[in-house]
């Protein structure tokens, strides 16, 4: 798993909350990065109502799943049949691709950079 994302009204004080109350290391931001045994790492997000992140669906939340090889994910996806998005993005912490499960939520794969 590499991150759990969800919409909110107001992202800044719904991750204020979650920060208060459950003691998400979020602080002021409307993210946390929390690290684990093995120096991997699990994000944490939240982001406007409005957001197209999470594709034209309207679904309340994306799943961030941590992969070894995105090309290999993406092709083995595809020969399964399932909706892929063309576009991989590429950025300091990885490289990250779309896709779309059977019911139609959308999810994001990561491969990390070395030392993500």
């Amino acid at each position: 798993m590499g991150g759990v994302f969800f919409r909110a009204k107001d992202p800044a004080a719904l991750a204020k909350w979650y920060s208060e109350v459950l003691g998400l290391p979020s602080g002021a931001k409307t993210y946390a990065v929390m690290s684990y045994a093995g120096g991997e790492t699990l994000t944490w997000s939240v982001f406007p109502a409005d957001t197209d992140y999470f594709g034209p669906t309207g679904q309340a939340a994306m799943i961030n799943y941590r992969v070894d090889d995105l090309e290999a994910m993406l092709q083995r996806l595809r020969a399964f049949g399932t909706e892929v998005d063309q576009r991989v993005e590429a950025h300091e912490f990885g490289r990250f691709g779309w896709a779309v499960d059977p019911e139609g939520n959308r999810f994001e794969l990561w491969e990390p950079a070395p030392g993500n």
